[in-house]
């Protein structure tokens, strides 16, 4: 376990090459241009948690995970307690993911953000990184995830598991091995421990369950404690993905991919972090270009409800399970995750109050408001696989009016993705809305400022204390 082999060539294990990488690179081989993305979603991210932390589900995270050690050195985003490290993993992870408004690598269908932001910030004041160090280190874990959802092209939602959880315990344990200073031999000892770690299931899609929300921030505790096991010297599986149960074949088993290069394609050379995509909007990515239809339509020919007789969806067959199936609940959802992960709700609700924000999708008088009920019920789908899944979440919205027109909108590209990119103003206006929730103008442009200064920043204290409530 002291070394690896110096030829890393298609045959060493992926977690080989991978956790080379993560010894070797260095922070100033960075793009300047990844580095600033990489700081506008950690700002996206730290605003999404601040709001998520005054939510009732945030509330609830934050107590249970208080209860278990007791108070330790990290922060709470958006509370006065501080925890323990994987603790404070947990919880502000959770808040990242909480409102379903984090960003998403689109060829992976992964938020992979969710669980390496906490474990870059907390790792690295833990160990006294620096604010380039805990933005490099952050980086890895996106590229590291990334890659491992791609290869699966969306096949681990096809089979109920959820990779924001799963895969992104792999990328944070890049992370995490970075900033606690493990060798390469170590790091990939760290993803073998993952495999028997890492997990996220589907299954809170039936009922509105709150589990989806913890994914993330277990992937953070679990990556932090693969680490601590691999640096003191316990033994691993070395083909973590490839292996006969390693991630693939176990989870996948006959759909499994039988081209795995995806996995640790050109490391150094092409970077991930320019391919993932900030949301606009506070529900699953797949339904974003559909919300962006229906807004524009509804700008267009100051269309009303009573004005339609039939919406159809067309959407590829990726998507379908997750955003349309099972149809009868998605046209009537029965609270804030069933209205996230339903098209129709998307496309109803933006046509009938110009708009799709936090305030839609939490309160529940407007998920059960009757028009929007009304119009869901003349909302359907339609397979298109023209359009470029997984590489882009896009889709077209058909409106059949009573005076016998049709109207069409097709965004090919999400808005939000690279193909498609939102502006700084976009981000920042989105940061402060949501931060605003439970801080103060100022302190809210605090936390900004900071998080857009990180890689000059000695540490990375200044901005996790600006975060506590």
């Amino acid at each position: 376990m002291d070394s690896l082999p110096q030829d890393l060539t298609v045959k060493t294990p992926i977690s080989a090459r991978l956790g080379r990488f993560a010894h070797e690179w260095r922070a100033e081989d960075i793009p300047a241009d990844v580095v600033e993305q990489a700081k506008r979603h950690m700002l996206d991210c730290l605003g999404i948690a601040l709001a998520s932390s005054g939510f009732d589900f945030g509330m609830r995270i934050a107590n249970a995970m208080s209860g278990l050690a007791g108070p330790g050195a990290h922060p709470v985003i958006g509370h006065a307690m501080r925890l323990p490290l994987r603790d404070a993993v947990m919880v502000n992870g959770s808040f990242i993911h909480g409102l379903d408004y984090d960003d998403t690598h689109s060829d992976s269908v992964v938020h992979a953000s969710a669980s390496a932001v906490p474990t870059a910030l907390h790792m690295a004041r833990e160990h006294g990184a620096s604010g380039r160090e805990a933005l490099a280190a952050y980086i890895l874990g996106i590229e590291g995830s990334a890659r491992i959802g791609a290869a699966a092209q969306g096949g681990f939602h096809q089979v109920g598991f959820h990779p924001t959880g799963m895969v992104g315990a792999f990328g944070a344990a890049l992370t995490a091995g970075r900033l606690a200073g493990a060798t390469a031999a170590q790091i990939q000892a760290a993803q073998g421990i993952i495999l028997s770690m890492a997990a996220g299931s589907l299954e809170f899609l039936e009922d509105g369950s709150w589990t989806k929300r913890i994914h993330p921030g277990w992937a953070g505790v679990a990556a932090i404690t693969a680490t601590a096991l691999a640096r003191g010297g316990f033994k691993a599986p070395p083909a973590a993905y490839e292996g006969r149960f390693g991630l693939f074949n176990s989870h996948m088993q006959d759909k499994a991919p039988s081209d795995l290069s995806r996995c640790a394609e050109r490391l150094g050379e092409l970077w991930e972090m320019r391919n993932v995509a900030l949301k606009p909007y506070p529900c699953c990515h797949f339904n974003h270009a559909f919300a962006d239809a229906a807004l524009a339509l509804r700008a267009a020919h100051g269309l009303t409800a009573a004005d339609i007789a039939r919406i159809t969806c067309r959407i590829h067959e990726g998507q379908v399970k997750v955003v349309c199936e099972p149809e009868a609940s998605k046209k009537a959802p029965a609270n804030s995750y069933d209205a996230q992960f339903s098209v129709h709700y998307a496309v109803c609700c933006a046509l009938i109050h110009g708009r799709f924000s936090l305030d839609e999708i939490y309160d529940e008088e407007m998920i059960r408001h009757p028009a929007v009920l009304d119009l869901m019920a003349r909302t359907g789908y339609a397979v298109d696989n023209s359009l470029p899944f997984p590489r882009y979440y896009g889709g077209e919205l058909v409106i059949e009016l009573r005076d016998g027109r049709v109207l069409r909108h097709r965004e090919e590209k999400n808005r939000g993705s690279d193909g498609n990119p939102l502006s700084m103003a976009d981000v920042e206006r989105k940061f402060l809305e949501n931060a605003g929730r439970v801080l103060s103008r100022s302190r809210a442009q605090r936390v900004l400022d900071l998080a857009m200064t990180l890689d000059a920043a000695q540490d990375v204290a200044a901005l996790t204390d600006a975060l506590s409530g």
